[in-house]
């Protein structure tokens, strides 16, 4: 501990005598009355405190939505700075980030399972080359994808054998559509 240290240490002990000299007088006959008093404001302040904390653990997980119009679909940018937008696979609706550095539809294992799919089942035959290294994928045909107004049938896409924490939409599906990045939105038409 430095000088200031113990400067900052001798000026907070001051205060918290100061403060509690005051409610000692002003409360004396009170005493039960001011410890309520102060396990109230106790109870506030650990309120926001938390309160304060679950805010920036939801703002991380709100994601704003997709407007879907007759013929575009405007995905705004999330405040993690990835685009997510909403598909519609073979009747389950699935999330899913664009990543305009992958190749193709890559489905985590969990979200192919979610789509009828038993990873534990898939032929493991393909290889991607990823940022955590190379990993084997399995190759799946989804009967119909939809994202917004527009659908499409017979879509390739692949299941990673790893873990991933949620699926990749890639350039071959991408491709299909016009790219626009408009400020802090992707503008997809076709």
């Amino acid at each position: 501990m430095n000088g200031d240290d113990l400067g900052r240490l001798a000026y907070l002990g001051l205060l918290l005598a100061a403060v509690g000299g005051w409610i000692v007088v002003e409360y004396r006959q009170r005493l039960g009355q001011a410890l309520r008093v102060a396990l109230a404001w106790g109870m506030i302040l650990i309120g926001l405190m938390a309160g304060y904390g679950l805010w920036q653990d939801l703002r991380r997980d709100i994601r704003p939505d997709q407007m879907v119009a007759a013929d575009r679909v405007e995905i705004p940018r999330s405040p993690d700075g990835h685009y997510y937008l909403r598909l519609q696979i073979n009747g389950q609706d699935l999330q899913v980030m664009a990543d305009t550095g992958a190749t193709h539809l890559v489905l985590s294992p969990d979200d192919a399972a979610r789509l009828g799919f038993d990873p534990g089942k898939l032929n493991y035959l393909g290889e991607a080359n990823t940022a955590n290294g190379v990993v084997r994928t399995a190759r799946i045909s989804l009967d119909q994808v939809s994202l917004g107004p527009f659908q499409d049938r017979s879509v390739t896409a692949y299941v990673n054998e790893a873990a991933m924490e949620g699926s990749l939409l890639g350039m071959e599906y991408l491709g299909r559509f016009s790219i626009q990045i408009s400020g802090d939105r992707m503008i997809l038409t076709r």
